[in-house]
């Protein structure tokens, strides 16, 4: 092993990179140059990163060798992160006291770029690692192009509408929103919930122990099969046909591996369209009575599913990635922004691919404060081999 690839020649995994660093098999400062290399070389094409902080990056990864080297245990030692954006650094602070090494920011949407459906990096506008004239999703389009592209292991991202899912999902890999209000948030309408992006549901896990305050529990705390509703549409959208048939396939790989059981729900699933909620939530001095009675409704409707069930799944964006012009007439948010305005914890993890060979998402819902089961029905999945 070395530090660009595992043994099986696929980009190394967070958990691979921290355990042979830890070990002595490897040392964060060649880790991290391999990183700063790939991004060097892949970056002028994909556009992930607006900057790239090379001598920091090697400074910092001598400190962890040199905290290796004394003895600490670091959780993420060595593992090169992508930061979301020129301000996210601070975000990350509990993943650089892991021992993880920040090599850059991402790209965001730029100026005049509506509904953060693509970033723009330094060198020009993001593109779609699977297909350069698709979008790869936004407003964490930077951060997901460099997982996907295995630039990186882990980025983080932040999530206010669906800009950690969409993302994800169009770009081939898992992104997590944690619960609304679990961790800081500068947003202040409660709608933003910082996330992550990470090739493998075990490196997502290991973000969620480095940065969950107070630290997750150990284990998992699952019991196989998990009961679960699915729903095409949360009951209001008008997904396309093609990504609900590739998440309901998903679904049926995670049931014939014994990792969820289909359960009849004990009402339809049918949430009141969240569109007018968000906006008024978004904008200053807006009546916000509708809203609110919009949470309200749908809270307790989300309450009552999972009475009978531990999580929702649903097709995670209503559309294949679309071209660079802009979306069209149906948001990309469609299935993903209800989560935000309830703050339910929710995850995407890849579901196959489209006839226009892009990636597709499956969304996991769970309740409030949940995320251990997100992570360890993912991670499961993985080690039984059901994911796309």
């Amino acid at each position: 092993m070395n530090g660009h690839t595992s043994g099986s020649g696929t980009p190394a995994s967070a958990e691979e990179i921290a355990s042979a660093v830890r070990a002595g098999g490897l040392r964060a400062v060649d880790v991290v140059a391999g990183a700063l290399e790939r991004i060097e070389r892949a970056d002028p094409v994909l556009c992930a990163f607006t900057e790239v902080w090379g001598a920091q990056a090697l400074r910092r990864a001598r400190e962890v060798d040199a905290r290796v080297a004394e003895g600490r245990r670091l959780p993420l030692a060595g593992v090169p992160i992508a930061v979301k954006g020129r301000h996210g650094l601070p975000a990350a602070g509990p993943l650089l006291e892991a021992g993880g090494v920040a090599v850059g920011a991402t790209s965001v949407p730029g100026p005049g770029t509506p509904w953060q459906t693509w970033g723009l990096g330094a060198h020009g506008r993001t593109v779609n690692p699977w297909r350069a004239d698709r979008t790869p999703g936004g407003s964490s389009a930077g951060s997901a192009v460099a997982v996907a592209a295995g630039l990186v292991p882990l980025a983080t991202g932040s999530d206010g509408a669906g800009s950690v899912r969409i993302p994800a999902a169009w770009c081939g890999v898992t992104g997590l929103k944690v619960t609304g209000g679990r961790l800081p948030s500068p947003d202040r309408t409660g709608l933003a919930a910082p996330g992550v992006l990470a090739r493998t549901a075990a490196d997502a896990a290991a973000w969620w122990r480095a940065v969950a305050r107070p630290p997750s529990p150990a284990g998992s705390p699952a019991s196989f099969p998990v009961p679960v509703l699915w729903s095409p549409d949360l009951g209001f959208a008008a997904p396309d046909p093609e990504p609900v048939a590739l998440a309901r396939a998903a679904v049926g790989r995670l049931a014939d591996a014994g990792v969820v059981r289909l359960v009849r729900p004990p009402a339809p699933v049918r949430l009141l369209d969240p569109a007018p909620a968000w906006l008024a939530l978004r904008t200053p001095g807006a009546d916000l009575a509708d809203a609110h009675r919009v949470r309200a409704e749908n809270d307790r409707r989300l309450a009552r599913l999972f009475t009978g069930a531990g999580l929702l799944l649903t097709p995670t964006a209503p559309t294949a990635p679309h071209g660079h012009e802009g979306p069209g007439d149906v948001y990309s948010t469609a299935l993903t922004w209800a989560f935000n305005v309830s703050g339910h914890p929710a995850l995407s993890v890849p579901a196959g691919f489209g006839t226009d060979g892009c990636p597709a998402g499956l969304q996991l819902v769970a309740p409030h404060g949940r995320e251990a089961l997100l992570l360890a029905v993912a991670r499961e999945a993985e080690r039984r081999g059901a994911t796309a």
